[in-house]
């Protein structure tokens, strides 16, 4: 059985001598394709694996038809938006990914991009405090309640919209439920997006809602899901 490693964007070196202790310790071979420039690197690459781990890498229909061993592919990160579900389903190929194991990561670089743009993208002398701004949370799973965790730090007052998420569970964590997407918008001074990409997602944050925020407002986009 060979498992490939195939990540545009690398995991660290600790990540992957990790994933290479596992595989080989179970008898497996390993294999690993970096830093790749074009898909016709990945289609190549796939011809004799059985399994596949990918970080966002797109594992498109003619990838899963260029890996004619391919058992199972990893989406290392929420979400299958990369992954071609009937194109695996049409194969058998399961597919899985780790929802939570990079979300306090994401939590803190949405924070960071906060304090970027509040403080005129660390230029001396100049911004402003996070302290006492209210942030709008589009989306309350995992990602999004560790930000509201970190963000109440920081002093920030903190708002949320979740038509999957009941009420009565945000406001136990002393979230301010928004009643509609125009009304987050209207009263956070950042919002931070932690929505999938999907066909309804897609271009749905535009005008109508950006030209809604208070004057120098920011929108944060950690989960590159748009």
């Amino acid at each position: 059985m060979k498992v490939l490693v195939a990540t545009e964007k690398p995991f660290s070196k600790v990540a992957v001598d990790g994933i290479r202790k596992i595989v080989e310790g179970a008898g497996y071979e390993f294999a690993t394709l970096e830093k790749y420039t074009s898909p016709e690197e990945l289609l190549a690459a796939v011809a004799d694996v059985d399994a596949l781990i990918v970080r966002s890498d797109k594992v498109t229909a003619e990838v899963v038809e260029a890996a004619k061993n391919l058992k199972i592919v990893v989406r290392a990160g929420a979400g299958f938006d990369n992954l071609d579900l009937a194109a695996c389903t049409a194969k058998g190929i399961v597919a899985m990914n780790t929802p939570g194991q990079n979300s306090n990561a994401v939590a803190e670089l949405a924070l960071c991009f906060m304090i970027y743009m509040s403080r005129n993208q660390l230029t001396a002398g100049t911004g402003s405090e996070l302290k006492g701004k209210t942030l709008g949370i589009q989306a309350y799973g995992n990602v999004g309640r560790l930000v509201a965790e970190h963000a109440r730090g920081f002093g920030m007052n903190i708002m949320a919209f979740d038509p999957f998420v009941p009420a009565e569970a945000m406001e136990k964590e002393g979230v301010i439920v928004a009643k509609t997407l125009e009304d987050l918008y209207e009263n956070s001074h950042f919002v931070s997006l932690h929505i999938p990409a999907t066909e309804q997602t897609k271009n749905s944050i535009g005008y109508n809602l950006l030209s809604r925020m208070p004057k120098g407002g920011c929108l944060v986009n950690p989960s590159e899901s748009l």
